[in-house]
């Protein structure tokens, strides 16, 4: 009976390394999971400039801001429309204008006249500005209309009351543009009709 106590514990002995050798390969294939996981992404970070030094990014930061702030003193935004320069004259740029088809009606504050204008628009940029006049027309007409809403008639009296009326629009045209294509370009309004009844 000692004999048939000991056999058991034999089986149970030897089977035990038969049950290792699955568990050590599955231990083996997640490890080499793992290394290759941790070196696809350790390369593309590495690819990516993850682990350049802070003093090159700091530098080609300081060089994109350089280039900006040259691009806006020209007059140029990297998304924003581009000037226009005539080709006789490399310093002088090229005027293009656009007339708003709809006139421009409002009363006179505290008072029983009106104000019909016609306006027109120009730029030295290309035709993205008139794009995105004609795009945002019915903010632009509101915000126009507000402004000349508020003459009264002792501005209207004034002489040089359309020279001050044609800058506030021009203004107030700019930062419609401003705010909703993040680039004005507007230079000048003129009156193309101006009637006042």
């Amino acid at each position: 009976m000692a004999e048939a106590a000991a056999e058991p514990t034999e089986e149970v002995v030897e089977g035990e390394p038969k049950k290792k050798k699955p568990i050590l390969l599955i231990l083996v294939i997640v490890l080499s999971v793992i290394i290759l996981v941790m070196s696809v992404m350790f390369g593309t970070l590495y690819f990516s400039g993850f682990f350049e030094h802070k003093s090159e990014a700091a530098a080609h930061e300081k060089v994109d801001e350089l280039e900006k702030a040259a691009e806006n003193a020209h007059g140029a935004t990297p998304d924003g429309p581009s000037k226009v320069k005539k080709e006789a004259e490399a310093t002088r740029f090229e005027n293009t204008y656009l007339e708003i088809d709809k006139e421009f009606m409002t009363n006179i504050t505290s008072s029983k006249k009106i104000m019909v204008v016609k306006v027109a628009v120009m730029t030295h940029y290309d035709s993205r500005v008139f794009d995105n006049v004609k795009k945002h027309e019915f903010a632009i007409r509101s915000a126009v209309l507000d402004v000349m809403r508020q003459s009264t008639e002792a501005d209207v009296a004034k002489p040089d009351f359309r020279v001050d009326l044609a800058t506030k629009i021009k203004v107030v045209m700019n930062e419609m543009l401003m705010k909703y294509e993040d680039f004005g370009g507007i230079e000048d309004v003129f009156f193309t009709s101006f009637v006042m009844q």
